[in-house]
């Protein structure tokens, strides 16, 4: 495979940081998804990065799932956090930051676009000086995250097209696009020059990957595979199994 495996921190929230680590490193991840900089950092010394951060956690309440670039209002708190969390990223050896679009609360998908754009723009230079991608996740708003905007992958593509740099992309969630709009494989065919990152999970349910739900992950790999993508695919299932490594080191083989 041209790409590199992570898991989510949140998923396995209940082992020990230190812990999930050294699974990784035994079941041959190269990341840890979802870390807070200083988190980064702890895993560095096992080898591991963190491919992307976790949501800001500002006083404010921005930045996160709900509340982020589709809103004017929100650009000047959004910028302080981001010309914060950027350069730590960058000195933690982040690669990529997330962002999210914000609920709609009424705005049409083309406000919502605009809004975004204008919000992200002038975050791009200072990703470019640090070598940082800001990507975008694709969440559902069918189950899990109700009114959320960017929930369709031609949305954000039209945002991607919209912005135009290389250091703006999508966070392609299998399991959420799964649930909003299917074709799974045929999306990542056309839209993968968009694409930055990739998380998985069974639907339904967001469990494991295995033959108890609906998508194939072979066969999804391997057309990631053929993209000649050479990111993460990290796994964002929640495990039901009383061994959660060993529900891990099935997703990972599943995922090879």
């Amino acid at each position: 495979m041209s790409f590199s495996h992570s898991v989510c921190r949140w998923c396995f929230q209940s082992t020990p940081l230190p812990k999930l680590a050294e699974w990784c490193v035994e079941l041959g991840l190269s990341g840890i998804d979802l870390l807070h900089p200083h988190e980064a950092r702890e895993i560095s010394e096992l080898g591991l990065k963190c491919p992307v951060t976790a949501a800001p956690e500002h006083e404010s309440g921005l930045g996160c799932i709900e509340r982020a670039f589709n809103k004017r209002e929100h650009h000047g708190t959004l910028h302080e956090i981001y010309e914060q969390l950027i350069p730590e990223a960058a000195e933690a050896g982040i690669p990529q930051v997330i962002t999210f679009s914000g609920n709609r609360e009424g705005l049409s998908d083309e406000e919502g676009i605009e809004n975004c754009a204008a919000g992200l723009e002038p975050l791009l230079d200072l990703a470019e000086r640090h070598d940082i991608t800001l990507v975008m996740e694709l969440l559902n708003s069918k189950v899990d995250h109700p009114d959320y905007q960017c929930d369709h992958t031609a949305w954000g593509v039209a945002l991607c097209e919209k912005l135009d740099s290389p250091r703006f992309k999508l966070l392609y969630d299998i399991y959420h696009m799964q649930v909003m709009e299917g074709d799974v494989i045929a999306t990542i065919q056309k839209s993968e020059k968009h694409i930055g990152h990739y998380h998985t999970a069974g639907c339904p349910g967001r469990n494991e990957i295995d033959e108890s739900q609906e998508l194939f992950y072979p066969a999804i790999m391997e057309t990631i595979n053929k993209t000649g993508f050479e990111g993460w695919v990290a796994q964002e299932f929640v495990p039901t199994w009383d061994d959660p490594k060993a529900a891990l080191a099935d997703a990972v083989r599943r995922c090879s």
